[in-house]
């Protein structure tokens, strides 16, 4: 079977208040959530991975949360091949004004949705 690949703007957020971090692409339309442990993937009408939630991000990341308010460059990747799901935020924070590199990488089973991959980056 083919993967379906999508490449679109995104945005991210974080809530400091509850510490959830949220990346989503933007101009799709929502259909779903899949919870895992501490995450939430939002699924599209067509099956895509098209949103992240990470509740309690600044201890799941090992960031603290003042760090977590602003990246200065990020990208979200999904991919999705024969029920394995691959997710990774590539990202920068900036702490004590040096830039610092990060990719947590979740890898799950996820049974029922296509095989596909998305790319979101923000929007410039």
């Amino acid at each position: 079977m083919g993967v379906k690949k999508l490449k679109g703007d995104g945005e991210f957020d974080y809530d400091y208040k509850y510490d959830i971090l949220f990346f989503k692409t933007k101009n799709r339309e929502y259909d779903r959530s899949i919870k895992l442990d501490n995450i939430v993937l939002d699924i599209d009408k067509e099956g895509f991975i098209v949103g992240i939630q990470i509740f309690d991000a600044s201890v799941f990341l090992n960031i603290p949360k003042i760090h977590l308010r602003k990246f200065p460059k990020w990208e979200f990747r999904a991919t999705l091949h024969e029920n394995k799901l691959e997710v990774r935020l590539l990202f920068q924070i900036e702490i004590r004004n040096k830039i610092i590199e990060k990719n947590p990488i979740i890898i799950e089973n996820v049974a029922g949705l296509p095989n596909s991959e998305l790319i979101c980056v923000p929007v410039h």
